[in-house]
């Protein structure tokens, strides 16, 4: 059995392994660092960053649905000033690639957010489109291509020497032609999918289960759904992609980087287990080896199409 090297590069940023664990699902690493040394893992993304400190939505916020969850958080963060000042530092201490998310109400915000995070150091940059649009009546950004193009275009102008990533929605129609839009307008690497949006009504009182109605559905459920978009946009596109979206294990790592994926990233799977990105990581080692690879980045775009 080979002995594979797991590094990869994605948009020129070396991983000493293809896992990251997603935004949202790891806040900044200090509970989970009580597990285990964050300098095992390939990076980590932080929690959705805003220009101001967020609250979130009120709850309840989080439910669980069969094989995954809904949530409808809101956002809720310290702000970018805040974790520039407390969380960073702290990240600083492990070798591991930080990538920070970021959420913006106007095309402005993303790129003062760019600004400081580029200023900052931080080795990438995961801009959410999924938020509404304030100049666009509410509007999604992640639902339109040239909105999505446009403030792809600001992250870019902002971020410096920083890579840009993209965060795509899958509450759309044609996923691949808001990546396309993005890849046009300049980013760097792509990540997908983010939630589905979804619903859960308490048949006694009839009414939904989460404060806000619906929320975000998440965890293994949705893995088919997101292997199938990683699968789309890396046959439309040719940027590196961060798939996630039900990685739990080291065959659904697999499964995303045979789609077209890079890396991956492990997000509803820490809730049940806190050290399931460090399972993925050594899955994925064993699934290479016991393949006969030389690098786990073999593994990416393999599929065998009928």
């Amino acid at each position: 059995m080979s002995n594979p090297v797991m590094s990869v590069t994605l948009a020129g940023m070396e991983l000493k392994n293809p896992v990251v664990v997603a935004s949202g699902t790891f806040g900044f690493g200090r509970e989970y660092g009580q597990f285990y040394d964050l300098s095992q893992l390939g990076g980590i993304c932080v929690k959705g960053l805003t220009a101001q400190r967020r609250e979130g939505n009120p709850p309840p916020r989080i439910a669980e649905t069969p094989m995954g969850i809904l949530n409808s958080v809101g956002l809720q963060n310290p702000g970018v000033d805040a974790f520039l000042a407390t969380e960073l530092p702290f990240l600083r201490q492990y070798d591991v690639k930080v990538i920070a998310n970021i959420s913006g109400n106007t095309p402005e915000e993303y790129g003062e957010m760019c600004e400081k995070l580029s200023a900052a150091g931080v080795d990438m940059i995961e801009v959410n489109i999924s938020c509404p649009n304030v100049k666009a009546g509410g509007l999604a950004y992640g639902t339109r291509p040239e909105l999505a193009a446009e403030v792809t275009r600001m992250a870019k102008t902002h971020a410096g020497k920083v890579p840009v990533m993209v965060k795509l929605s899958p509450n759309v129609t044609d996923i691949t032609q808001i990546a396309q839009a993005v890849a046009d307008a300049g980013a760097d690497a792509l990540s997908l999918i983010n939630t589905l949006r979804g619903m859960r009504i308490d048949v006694n009182t009839r009414r939904p289960i989460l404060k806000m109605n619906t929320g975000g559905m998440s965890g293994p459920a949705v893995l088919p759904v997101a292997v199938r978009m990683v699968w789309e946009v890396a046959n439309a596109v040719s940027l590196p992609i961060l798939g996630m979206g039900g990685v739990s294990d080291g065959d659904s790592a697999a499964q995303m980087m045979l789609a077209g994926a890079t890396a991956v990233a492990v997000g509803t799977a820490c809730f049940a287990d806190p050290y399931a990105p460090i399972k993925v990581r050594d899955g994925l080692r064993d699934i290479a080896a016991n393949q006969g690879l030389d690098r786990v980045a073999q593994l990416t775009g393999g599929v065998r199409p009928w």
